[in-house]
């Protein structure tokens, strides 16, 4: 018979390979589990944030899958930075870089024992783009399994999440709320593990995940603690085993051109994150391809919006789940004509396939492209003087899109924070927080605490808030991040001055300030060498090798 050419063998096949053997045998195997492909079970299990927690159970099940299928299963775990904990303090500037280290951990775990194929787990923001890329970046066959979304709490006869307690705060500090009543949202309005239960980073990128075909159908939006995930994560390990021992599907040839304008439209027509414009880029980075923001944003501009879902909608993943999930979402996307439906999925099926077999759209949470929310996406990016390598602004939910005013200068977030606390702005205002970039915070830190404060305070769309950081997938309001050029590397945002005046216009999809180029080339030339901060040694690194927001702020 001829050898299989799964990589392990270069750890079980031969004379001098005994050494290796006996370390197997120590674990437990016997020559039968020596002989079958070796898969590994990567997760990001850990006690450190509920958006993890979900995941113990549905990586045993996976395991039990491999085992089904003919595989010998081998887990690990690496990082996960929780949003949840790191938000609003200089925490949050490891968060995105916590997204390199899980792809450079996944791919030394998988080089370096030479594991067939991957099962990658994945729940809080940045573990399913990390877990993605290093899927792409490794080739090996793989799925990629996501933990599950939280359920929204009840409070006071109706639904709630935790952007209702950031916003909360931003209530109490204006004096709309008591203390004491904010703490009682708190205790119910997170109530069970999984991610946050809007249509924020996790749920966003989890469907991506599943639209470009990386996942099975139904993974993106069954909540965490529904019974089904198990099955779900047993038929994931089934499949994967099935996938390595026929030679099967590989990532790269998943993630194509075409699968990824078809992840960058399913965002648009659900009104997810803007950190998607982050990740896809990365992903894209990974398989040898350029997707840069300008190209999103062309996908963008002619893919309507057709889900309602939080924060700029009325209903949560678990709302979405129940009318039919990604597969119905496939579904709408098709009859709009903006889904490759051609596209192949680890499941062996086409999303055009997958398309056939789902539910129809509601009508409520999905609607059909004739009775769309908007004829242009939820997500839009707008480019101009202040940016002209791009910004994003998520327009879902939004009432109006044009806002003009004079500049409030921050430099870097804590700042703006203590004067939105103390309600140091005025109707009209354009709060404009800098060196939050991923080279100038370092780690181009979310916006979120802020932002939730300003709605909190009841002027969500009285001011605008511009930054070239981030903002949360649950942000809403009049907010502009991902400004590129970024304020380190001598972007316009750079030469602002409290009082110009700014225009954001997501119709035009332009951002604009009333300066000259020759005025603000002057005043970027003019500006003073800032002291060098001693940074941690990660961060120091990060800042070294990390790129452009435009293109993924990737970090090779």
């Amino acid at each position: 018979m001829t050898k299989p050419k799964w990589p392990s063998r270069a750890i079980t096949d031969g004379l001098d390979r005994a050494p290796h053997r006996a370390f197997l045998r120590a674990m437990g195997l016997d020559d039968a589990a020596i002989a079958k492909p070796f898969i590994a079970l990567a997760g990001t299990d850990n006690q450190v944030t509920p958006c993890t927690m979900s995941l113990p159970p549905q990586i045993a099940e996976g395991k039990a899958g491999i085992v089904e299928g003919g595989g010998t299963p081998f887990s690990f775990n690496t990082i996960s930075v929780a949003d949840s904990m790191s938000m609003n303090h200089k925490g949050m500037r490891f968060s995105l870089v916590s997204r390199e280290i899980i792809a450079d951990s996944v791919e030394a775990m998988m080089r370096g024992h030479e594991y067939d194929g991957l099962l990658a787990f994945g729940t809080c923001d940045k573990t399913l783009p990390g877990m993605m890329m290093a899927m792409v970046r490794v080739n090996r066959p793989s799925i990629f399994v996501y933990g599950g979304a939280a359920l929204p709490g009840l409070w006071q006869g109706r639904d709630v999440g935790i952007v209702d307690v950031y916003e909360g705060v931003g209530e109490v500090y204006s004096g709309a709320m008591e203390e004491d009543e904010l703490r009682r949202m708190e205790e119910i309005a997170v109530p069970t593990v999984g991610s946050c239960a809007g249509q924020f980073t996790a749920n966003t990128m989890a469907m991506v995940g599943e639209v470009m075909g990386l996942s099975l159908p139904h993974t993106a939006l069954t909540p965490a603690v529904y019974s089904s995930r198990k099955a779900l994560a047993r038929s994931a390990g089934r499949r994967l085993s099935e996938l390595v021992l026929q030679d099967g599907i590989l990532p790269r040839e998943l993630v194509t051109i075409k699968a990824l304008e078809n992840a960058a439209a399913a965002v648009a027509a659900t009104g997810g994150s803007t950190n998607a414009a982050l990740h896809l880029p990365a992903i894209a980075h990974e398989a040898g391809l350029s997707f840069p923001l300008a190209r999103i944003a062309e996908i963008f501009a002619r893919t309507p919006l057709l889900a309602d879902l939080k924060p700029g909608g009325r209903f949560w993943a678990r709302d979405a789940h129940h009318v039919g999930g990604v597969p119905t979402l496939l579904r709408i996307m098709r009859d709009a004509n903006v889904l490759h439906a051609d596209c192949l999925t680890v499941s062996g099926q086409t999303l055009g396939e997958i398309a056939n077999e789902a539910m129809e759209p509601d009508g409520t949470v999905f609607r059909s492209a004739e009775r769309a929310i908007s004829p242009t996406g939820g997500v839009v990016i707008l480019t101009g003087n202040l940016a002209p390598e791009g910004a994003l602004l998520k327009v879902a939910g939004l009432k109006r899109l044009v806002h003009e005013g004079p500049a409030r200068v921050f430099e870097g977030e804590e700042a703006a924070v203590e004067a939105v606390r103390a309600r140091q702005y005025k109707k009209g205002d354009v709060l404009i927080i800098r060196g939050e970039g991923p080279r100038g915070g370092p780690g181009m830190r979310e916006m979120l605490g802020v932002t939730a404060l300003i709605y909190g305070q009841g002027a969500g769309e009285d001011v605008a808030l511009i930054t070239d950081g981030r903002f949360s997938g649950a942000t809403r309001g009049m907010c502009i991040g991902h400004v590129g050029p970024e304020a380190e590397q001598g972007g316009p945002i750079a030469a602002l001055r409290n009082g110009d005046i700014v225009r954001i216009d997501g119709d035009a999809c332009t951002i604009e300030v009333q300066l000259s180029e020759q005025e603000i080339a002057r005043r970027i030339q003019g500006l003073a060498k800032l002291e060098e901060e001693t940074l941690p040694p990660t961060l120091a690194k990060y800042k070294r090798l990390v790129g452009g927001a435009a293109d993924g702020a990737v970090t090779h």
